[in-house]
């Protein structure tokens, strides 16, 4: 009798490595598991796209969330059911302080809780906070290739129109007098799933980090002018967590 597999994600325990990278995107699946050996496709559902293969001779897979919290929480579940502990979100974000420029790596140290999936998982006030191993290992890997890297507290929301469009929306106040207050905070960037991914991994007793490239920054816009066209190439970041992840399985099979 086969496996029961994965609600959502139509994947089963030995499909799914023990250390799993988390793109946004299903096109971004196949870029990242190219740097895997002996890859192949695992399934394909909705917005959930799993390859699976090995980095140091340790199983690993890559599984797409799609935009926001709901699904990346429902990912992360399903995929802690399959045996995994370890995440590594790969994404992208929008600057958020006018003197960052686009292309930057930003790993989070922390999130904003501006969503609304972790509040079914924790009150307000518990922290949207990574591991702080996974993070030293993202920073160390971004700095070993000689990339200019930002570590710092990113803001998560769960309405994209909400940022970029906030004028016309019938909580305009709430939303301007808040992204004010995050920018005064020295907030970097903004995007819409590691706040939900930090807390469910609190929650699960998992390992999660992200790492960011900011592909546009409209605060820099609004103070300098038009700016370069947006970089939307993860192939930086996609190395930077791929050797990451390789220092991570090293040090857990030394323990």
């Amino acid at each position: 009798m086969s496996a029961p597999k994965a609600f959502h994600l139509k994947c089963s325990e030995e499909e799914i490595g023990r250390y799993v990278f988390l793109p946004g995107a299903p096109e971004r699946v196949k870029q990242i598991a190219e740097n895997f050996e002996n890859y192949h496709k695992v399934s394909q559902n909705r917005e959930f796209t799993i390859h699976s293969g090995f980095l140091n001779n340790t199983k690993v897979s890559v599984v797409s969330t799609g935009i926001g919290g709901p699904s990346a929480a429902i990912a992360m579940e399903e995929l802690v059911q399959c045996g995994a502990d370890t995440f590594i979100r790969i994404g992208t974000c929008g600057g958020m302080q006018p003197d960052l420029l686009p292309g930057a790596i930003i790993i989070p140290t922390g999130a904003v809780r501006m969503e609304g999936t972790s509040k079914e998982y924790m009150p307000i006030e518990f922290p949207a906070v990574p591991d702080f191993a996974l993070i030293s290992a993202l920073s160390n890997a971004a700095k070993n290739s000689d990339l200019k890297y930002y570590t710092g507290v990113v803001q998560c929301k769960d309405s994209f129109y909400g940022q970029h469009s906030p004028e016309r929306m019938p909580v305009k106040k709430m939303l301007l007098d808040n992204w004010e207050a995050w920018k005064a905070g020295g907030v970097l960037a903004s995007e819409m799933e590691s706040a939900a991914l930090f807390v469910v991994a609190s929650t699960l007793h998992v390992r999660c980090a992200t790492v960011l490239k900011m592909i546009w920054n409209q605060e820099r816009e609004n103070k300098y002018g038009k700016q370069p066209e947006p970089d939307y190439s993860t192939k930086d970041v996609i190395s930077v967590a791929i050797e990451a992840m390789k220092n991570i399985i090293n040090n857990d099979k030394n323990q």
